[in-house]
């Protein structure tokens, strides 16, 4: 199995701190890690992100995606939209 150069994830709820928490080095460094292994269209993961002044927010991610491979490695590159925009 080869590791996914980009994985395109669809977010929920839709708000300007979580998009800012998700596109963090931190938080794509946690996917990595968290989510190493096979990934595919269809797969949703629940998870928290810090929004800010300690607050966290739960959230879903919905695999829309995967492009040049089939697991999530140490290079895989994540892609967020709302999912409330095309």
């Amino acid at each position: 199995m080869a590791d996914a150069d980009r994985v395109r994830l669809r977010y929920a709820p839709d708000d300007d701190n979580i998009a800012s928490a998700l596109r963090s080095e931190t938080f794509e460094l946690y996917l990595r890690r968290s989510k190493a292994g096979p990934v595919g269209s269809g797969d949703e993961w629940e998870e928290v992100v810090n929004d800010g002044c300690g607050r966290t927010s739960p959230v879903t991610l919905r695999v829309e995606s995967v492009a040049g491979g089939t697991t999530v490695g140490e290079q895989t590159a994540f892609e967020f939209h709302s999912a409330t925009t095309e």
